[in-house]
């Protein structure tokens, strides 16, 4: 299981540009396998990782997420080729649909029909991200172009899917899906066997899972669980992420958060390896001052343990 983390989760998100990549570089430095950056409403996230690719040479980088809506598919191509090239291959481009709160009702944009807008998506941005023509005539797109930017190679697409609908089109159109407040049983039981029989069908290669959880390193656990709680609390209240506790049977988000000493932490590790996660996305929480390093650093240490 390779193991990466959230960049940006100290200070409340307030990140300068320079603060993002030494906290990347510094993550190559341990070890980690892997930077994900979230497309929030500070930097753009593809033109960060961008920037943090000329900077370093092993960890790979990736957006989780990129919502779809505000960009047409030929542009985030155009994006993930870009990042890919200047990474030399090391870029994966994590898409998803966001929030009816935010697509709608900050974005102004339509919400209608998300699974369609998805596969219509996924139809143009694919062959794209591949470097080869698209010809697609559907009812949202309809694009008939190739992008043959230098040195791109193919970009991985990782979709974020919870639900059945999405995880059949993340398994037949794309490299595997990204997850968050999901827990371990709904894993085993609901996400990665729909996803493995819909790449299956489509005779497509096993998809990746990258599995997103809160996680801290403390020798004071209920005091970390109190504020992680706090933290993770709106997750409850947004419908796509409040099936998905329901489905695991969790009362609130904490409870599906990776919380204690190392020994706590590196079991609940390796049941996550064990049930067929690729890959850990650490949201480490900064509950106290040292809390994010101390917790990338254990990871990176535990690495080689869960191969």
């Amino acid at each position: 299981m390779n193991i990466g983390f959230m960049c940006g989760m100290k200070n409340n998100g307030r990140y300068t540009i320079d603060d993002y990549l030494e906290e990347i570089r510094f993550a190559q430095s341990i070890g980690l396998d892997q930077a994900w950056m979230g497309q929030v409403f500070s930097a753009d996230a593809i033109s960060v990782l961008t920037l943090a690719a000329r900077e370093t040479t092993s960890i790979r980088l990736g957006t989780a997420v990129t919502p779809i809506q505000p960009r047409h598919p030929t542009s985030l191509a155009l994006q993930a080729l870009t990042a890919n090239a200047a990474s030399a291959g090391r870029f994966d481009l994590g898409i998803g649909l966001s929030h009816k709160l935010v697509i709608e009702d900050m974005y102004g944009l339509s919400y209608k029909k998300p699974a369609q807008q998805m596969r219509e998506y996924l139809q143009v941005l694919a062959p794209l991200c591949r470097r080869e023509r698209c010809d697609y005539d559907g009812d949202l797109y309809r694009v008939h172009a190739k992008l043959p930017v230098a040195d791109a190679g193919e970009v991985p697409i990782i979709v974020a899917a919870l639900g059945p609908a999405m995880l059949k089109l993340a398994g037949q159109l794309a490299a595997g899906t990204t997850t968050w407040m999901t827990g371990p049983k709904t894993l085993a039981q609901h996400t990665i066997p729909l996803i493995r029989h819909a790449a299956a069908a489509a005779d497509k290669p096993q998809p990746r899972v990258v599995a997103s959880f809160p996680i801290v390193l403390t020798d004071k656990p209920e005091d970390a669980k109190t504020q992680v709680a706090d933290k993770t609390a709106i997750y409850g209240h947004i419908p796509s992420y409040k099936a998905m506790l329901e489905q695991e049977g969790a009362e609130h988000p904490v409870d599906l958060a990776l919380i204690g000493d190392k020994a706590t932490l590196r079991s609940q590790l390796q049941t996550l390896k064990d049930l067929g996660v690729d890959d850990f996305n650490a949201f480490c929480m900064d509950t106290d001052p040292e809390a994010v390093q101390r917790t990338l650093t254990f990871l990176a240490e535990e690495k080689t343990n869960l191969r």
